[in-house]
């Protein structure tokens, strides 16, 4: 089993910043990859960016240039780093973790709130 545990939510106002934080504890050996997932109101969720155990990222292209996913491997956390955030970024954000392929464990969730 793998616990994720986020931080770092909020308030912030359209092109303000956040930095979440998910750490992992447990049985980390078998994690292939971290990524962060959001989820707005009436909304699916959806991938915002993942990271491998090599360091390799992908972001959605409504991300891209915007934020940044980055791990520390000795702290087994994952971050990601948010700038130039707009209103359509509030969302309830999850770390999630990869083992096999499939994204088998979840955070609790966060909320991001970007608003004047």
């Amino acid at each position: 089993q793998v616990q994720l545990v986020e931080s770092g939510g909020g308030l912030v106002q359209p092109g303000g910043s956040l930095r979440l934080s998910c750490a992992a504890s447990g049985s980390i050996l078998s994690i292939n990859a971290m990524g962060w997932y959001r989820q707005a109101p009436g909304k699916q969720r959806e991938l915002v960016a993942r990271i491998s155990s090599g360091g390799r990222s992908n972001y959605a292209d409504s991300v891209k240039g915007r934020f940044t996913i980055s791990r520390d491997n000795a702290k087994n956390t994952v971050f990601l780093q948010m700038n130039s955030l707009k209103p359509e970024d509030t969302a309830i954000y999850y770390c999630a973790a990869a083992e096999g392929g499939s994204w088998g464990y979840w955070g609790q969730g966060i909320q991001v709130t970007v608003s004047s």
